[in-house]
């Protein structure tokens, strides 16, 4: 065993190309506050919402490709604002990414995407317009003497 290996240069090495890739150290700060690793590996492509996909294939299957959410979400990304184009690129449905894919459909009659937007002012509430079977109790009034 080489001395380079036993003291685990090649590890520092891959470091320091993770945070060069990546912008440098202060991008590579900012990026580790939002997502919690630091990761190197190609890009594959990019969704009109500014959502970037990687992938690495030295990495773990199933952890070898990831999203990395546009700035305008902010902390506030979840799992919901990945197309189902990319969805399915991303949980190995498929091994072309979707501006790659020729077989992939698209007609006139398919909605546009939008996000999950539960929890948030734009969720859907349903109302009633029949009345309540159920009413709840009024206390009397007391009348004053």
């Amino acid at each position: 065993m080489s001395l380079g290996k036993y003291l685990a240069l090649d590890k520092v090495a891959t470091f320091f190309n993770i945070v060069r890739q990546n912008g440098g150290i202060r991008a590579s700060l900012y990026k580790l506050y939002r997502q919690d690793e630091l990761k190197d590996g190609v890009l594959i492509g990019e969704d009109k919402f500014g959502n970037k996909y990687y992938e690495n294939p030295r990495y773990f299957f199933s952890r070898n490709r990831w999203v990395e959410y546009s700035d305008k979400f902010n902390m506030d990304y979840d799992g919901s604002q990945v197309p189902a184009e990319w969805f399915g690129w991303l949980h190995y449905k498929t091994d072309l990414p979707p501006h790659q894919d020729p077989s992939r459909p698209k007609y006139k009659w398919m909605v546009e995407f939008t996000e999950n937007m539960s929890g948030t002012t734009g969720q859907y509430t349903p109302y009633s317009t029949t009345r309540p079977k159920i009413e709840p109790w009024q206390p009397p009034k007391k009348s004053s003497v």
